[in-house]
């Protein structure tokens, strides 16, 4: 176990997923699941506020769809986030996706909006991009924003941990009609008109056990919360045990299968694509700091390359130089042909003093495989909506007691 945070970071996720070995591994998967229960009483408790409305939840008068799942990190929420607002986009709509920020660095100083005074902007959320210009580097917007940002222009993106309050700028300031929750499922203070919750085919419920000590953030019954449900990164049609399981805590929820499917490499630094079958026979070497690394480096393989070695960190890890140089020296020594990343970690990736080697990161864009007519009323419904409000959908849906079991 290392000394540093993210060394800590990276063991305690080994521990979750029972790749750490050894007497401490083992104490620290009895304490974790002695916290889990602790959890459980914290989610149940927190749900039962909303439905009971001791807590209060917000309304903006506009569509509002969140993106989001049961388990920790890995499903694939952020292609299916730009699919989405692309989509809405070209349908006409005005797109704001709001998301946390995870990791991202807090603002050295307030930014510039319009006429605000200094004491006005004191409230302002992070403007990743206001639709037209991107606003904020990775390092301050976080990976996955400033990667929305930067492939989404004519959408706007906004990070703030209070999402109401992100929200409400980007309809009265930047004129969104149409609100993303990025990994929205558990934010409840922003009501949902949809609630698009994604399951990962290889691994659906995770490690199956509460956080910490396990990597759902809910129990699984509360899949009930799903408007839609999909299943992504599927290799094949997804099993009828799967389906059945699905069924059995949603049994209305209409299922999109999707596949995560790889369009070309780029080059991180400077400009330039390759195809695809350029990976082909080729000594690779990988390297990604993200919440599954296996599924990288399985596709690097399944596209043909060989995989040498494949450097892994913490997910949403902020690499170092040194990180970047070190990585270079040993691909050096080994005659690596081509360094290939994720896009989520190229934005956080400094360039290294020697560029010995090319780096390219591996575009992935969703695919859908099955339900492509329900992906269709998806999006008809959000962009031809009722002429009632909003509000008038989230009061019939707390008839039916979305915010999941009691």
């Amino acid at each position: 176990m290392g000394g540093t945070g993210d060394e800590l970071e990276k063991w305690g996720a080994d521990v979750i997923f029972g790749r750490a070995r050894g007497p401490m591994a083992a104490l620290a998967r009895i304490f974790l699941r002695g916290l889990s229960f602790i959890y459980w009483f914290l989610i149940k408790f927190r749900l039962k506020g909303f439905r009971q409305h001791w807590f209060e939840q917000s309304n903006l008068g506009t569509m509002t769809i969140s993106v989001g799942n049961l388990t920790v990190g890995g499903t694939g929420k952020t292609p299916v986030v730009e699919l989405l607002s692309r989509t809405l986009r070209d349908r006409g709509r005005h797109v704001a996706v709001l998301s946390r920020g995870y990791k991202s660095k807090p603002l050295t100083e307030l930014q510039e909006w319009s006429d605000w005074s200094e004491e006005e902007r004191e409230d302002l959320p992070k403007i990743v991009s206001d639709g037209s210009r991107v606003l904020l580097g990775a390092s301050h917007a976080g990976d996955e924003p400033f990667m929305l940002a930067k492939n989404l222009p004519g959408v706007s993106v906004i990070v703030d941990k209070d999402r109401v309050n992100g929200g409400r700028f980007a309809v009265s300031e930047l004129g969104a009609d149409t609100l993303v929750l990025d990994d929205g499922l558990q934010y409840l203070r922003l009501d949902h008109e949809l609630d698009i919750v994604l399951v990962d085919q290889s691994s659906p419920f995770g490690t199956r056990a509460l956080l910490p000590r396990g990597t759902l953030r809910e129990p699984m019954r509360n899949l009930c919360r799903a408007s839609h449900i999909i299943v992504t990164k599927c290799q094949g049609p997804t099993d009828e045990a799967l389906l059945a399981k699905m069924r059995k805590y949603n049994p209305t929820a209409e299922v999109i299968e999707t596949t995560h499917g790889p369009k070309y490499l780029e080059r991180v630094f400077g400009d330039g694509r390759l195809a695809l079958d350029s990976l082909q026979d080729k000594y690779v070497a990988a390297i990604s700091g993200i919440a599954v690394p296996e599924s990288f480096e399985g596709l690097l393989k399944k596209l043909g390359a060989n995989v040498e070695f494949h450097r892994t960190f913490s997910d949403h890890h902020a690499f170092s130089k040194k990180d970047v140089d070190r990585f270079m020296g040993r691909c050096v020594q080994r005659d690596i042909d081509l360094i290939v990343t994720t896009e989520k970690d190229a934005v956080r990736f400094p360039e290294p003093s020697e560029m010995d080697v090319d780096i390219y990161f591996l575009r992935i864009e969703i695919e859908i495989l099955k339900g492509q007519e329900v992906w269709d009323r998806i999006v008809d419904r959000i962009a031809t909506p009722p002429s009632r409000p909003p509000g008038g959908w989230a009061e019939e849906r707390l008839l039916v007691d979305p915010l999941g079991a009691s």
